[in-house]
């Protein structure tokens, strides 16, 4: 589904500073229905493979590749319909939400802007928030209620909601559970996973918890300082490590099985 090939990102020298590599020949691939973890510490590049995926930097160079079609050099009613395909979840659930907007319009704004190709009625839209609430376990009764509101995890259901509510194929998440507690966390995460395996999705997700990643991905990825430090399956990755920058990460994870503690947080 997603081939990213070599890519990098370099941001020019200005005002008497170095230039700065962000990315350095990163690749993967995202398989169709799969959830890939791109993990790696704050500067490590995470956000700019964000922001160069959803069309808000340009690559240096490298290509990500959708279904065949490089994104960095779609125009912009092809990068809009890619949009739609493909969502993104933020990891700060208040700072995401507008907080002059009620629910209903939060869910709803997405099928007003692709309203083109959906085609639906102002009914059809409201029918469709509702079912989005009740997917992510709010329901209509909190269609007219504010950010404010609501707790963490809940405006965190409300921005997957928003995510889905096009029908994309596959979901940036973007630390989708860093600034939620432990127990909320571990909602957000089964939902997650259920999820996708009703929906078929493929997941992209972003994180700097290894025990996260673990729990909810196929595959991972390490980064560190824009280059890919080791990549493979995740049992590969956590269990069988090649590089020693893996192996001190790994070693600091709680000695827990974040399947068993996430369950039963619940």
């Amino acid at each position: 589904m997603l081939e990213v090939k070599g890519l990098s990102k370099i941001y020019p020298a200005r005002r008497g500073s170095p230039a700065v590599t962000a990315l350095d020949d990163v690749s993967f691939t995202l398989a169709a229905n799969s959830a890939f973890g791109v993990v790696g510490e704050s500067g490590s590049g995470k956000t700019t493979l964000t922001r160069c995926l959803i069309g808000l930097e340009k690559p240096s160079q490298g290509e990500m590749l959708f279904e065949g079609r490089d994104i960095a050099r779609l125009s912009p009613a092809d990068l809009r319909e890619i949009r739609a395909r493909i969502q993104i979840v933020f990891q700060d659930p208040y700072a995401s939400l507008n907080p002059r907007m009620s629910a209903q319009d939060i869910i709803g704004e997405p099928l007003l802007i692709h309203h083109d190709r959906l085609q639906l009625t102002a009914r059809a839209r409201t029918d469709r928030v509702v079912e989005l609430l009740e997917r992510v376990g709010l329901g209509v009764r909190h269609l007219h209620r504010y950010p404010h509101e609501f707790s963490g995890g809940q405006r965190q259901r409300i921005g997957i909601a928003r995510a889905l509510a096009v029908k994309p194929q596959m979901l940036i998440l973007d630390e989708p559970t860093s600034a939620l507690d432990v127990s909320v966390q571990a909602q957000i995460l089964n939902l997650l996973a259920e999820l996708q395996d009703s929906l078929k999705l493929s997941y992209l997700f972003i994180s700097h918890d290894l025990g996260v990643v673990r729990y909810i991905c196929d595959r991972a990825l390490l980064l560190l300082h824009g280059k890919v430090i080791e990549q493979g399956p995740v049992d590969q990755v956590f269990d069988h490590p090649q590089s020693d920058y893996a192996r001190r990460l790994i070693a600091a994870i709680p000695d827990v099985d974040p399947s068993q503690s996430l369950h039963l947080a619940c």
